[in-house]
């Protein structure tokens, strides 16, 4: 939709703020490819900055989420594995595996490396109450602290197996 707005005359029209924002509110994908094209054109006078500004904030904001939902997964159902070996099931083998993927993929990123890093605190402590609601044991029965480094997680050396 977006490469439509900018053919032929009305490539060189210049965009009222106005439309931007409507277009932005109604049609995130095409208000990305027409904030790409103008760009890709350098009609940077043209650019929805405080729209941009906001998408790309909570992109950010989207994807450090993302590490912590999936520490936190990743950590209960370790912590699980470890504390009720009785009940391991191939069902937390993958859920640990993809978990273990997406989070590798994701810490090409340094930056969300480090935020994976200084949030495994927080993602244990969510990890713990959800490991304890699941298998009914106490919170206690759990170390405080986090038993697991980031590359402990992430290793390739552990490979879960069921039993």
């Amino acid at each position: 939709m977006a490469r439509n707005t900018l053919r032929g005359a009305e490539r060189h029209a210049p965009l009222s703020k106005r439309n931007l924002t409507r277009l932005y509110l109604e049609d995130e994908t095409a208000w990305l490819e027409l904030m790409s094209q103008l760009i890709r054109d350098r009609r940077f006078d043209e650019v929805d900055y405080k729209n941009l500004r906001e998408y790309l904030s909570d992109m950010a904001l989207r994807d450090r989420r993302e590490v912590l939902s999936r520490l936190t997964t990743l950590l209960a159902h370790r912590l699980k594995w470890d504390y009720q070996p009785r009940k391991r099931s191939k069902s937390w083998v993958l859920t640990m595996l993809e978990q273990q993927h997406e989070l590798e993929d994701m810490f090409q990123s340094k930056t969300l490396r480090n935020h994976g890093q200084d949030v495994l605190p927080k993602a244990y402590t969510r990890a713990v109450r959800l490991a304890a609601s699941e298998t009914n044991l106490a919170v206690d029965k759990f170390p405080q602290e986090c038993p697991y480094t980031l590359d402990d997680l992430l290793s390739t050396e552990w490979k879960p197996q069921h039993d």
